[in-house]
């Protein structure tokens, strides 16, 4: 956008200056025709879509690609792309995560007024209390399902599958589940390993990866 506003700056500059030099002088030629010359064409786009969709309809092929996509999108909300990189936990771990930011640029309300000033410091958890825990887990190892189905009962954590089906899941044991989409949570807390549990602890939030024992083991 910029470079497009110096060239147009340029050329007008260039005009100024013809005009401030005197009056120009300008011919007009016949310089005939050389080669065949054709009509510009430009096709309708909209109604060469239109057609093409009235062709599928018919055919039947358009109820097939709907059937198809409605078959796609289905299968990935029954059970999304799992968070790449986390493994089970071997050995525990635990950390503080802050979640204080520091503002950018001046945050004003639609009135005008200062809400936040650049350069300042602001920590969420001293507006919001987050009242239940964050329990992530393998949606498709049954051991750390159940594992936090026995550790947390439904009010004191929300469990969120890296992988597998929270629809399946909710439907077998009459649980609400939850999915780390696209990791974000888990890549916002630096989680690597399942299970692992996110809890506030005043102003930070303690982030601990558990290591279970293999079955069998006492």
């Amino acid at each position: 956008m910029k470079r497009a506003g110096s060239m147009m700056l340029g050329a007008l500059g260039l005009v100024a200056a013809g005009l401030l030099a005197g009056p120009m002088r300008s011919e007009a030629r016949d310089f005939g025709v050389e080669g065949q010359t054709f009509p510009i064409v430009e096709p309708d786009l909209l109604a060469t879509i239109e057609s093409r969709l009235r062709r599928a309809e018919a055919s039947g092929e358009l109820a097939r690609m709907n059937e198809v996509f409605a078959r796609r999108v289905e299968a990935k909300v029954r059970r999304p792309d799992p968070v790449g990189g986390i493994t089970p936990a071997r050995a525990p771990r635990s950390w503080t995560y802050d979640p204080t930011a520091v503002i950018e640029q001046d945050i004003r309300d639609q009135k005008g007024n200062l809400v936040a000033a650049a350069g300042q410091r602001i920590n969420p958890l001293d507006f919001v209390t987050i009242r239940q825990d964050l329990v992530f887990v393998d949606g498709d190892d049954p051991g750390e399902l159940d594992w936090a189905l026995g550790r947390y009962a439904d009010p004191r954590a929300k469990i969120i599958f890296v992988k597998g089906s929270p629809i399946d899941e909710m439907t077998a044991r009459k649980r609400r589940f939850y999915f780390d989409q696209e990791g974000r949570l888990t890549g916002t807390f630096g989680i690597k390993h399942t299970p692992a549990v996110v809890s506030q602890n005043g102003r930070t939030m303690r982030v601990s990866e558990i290591a279970l024992k293999p079955r069998g083991r006492s």
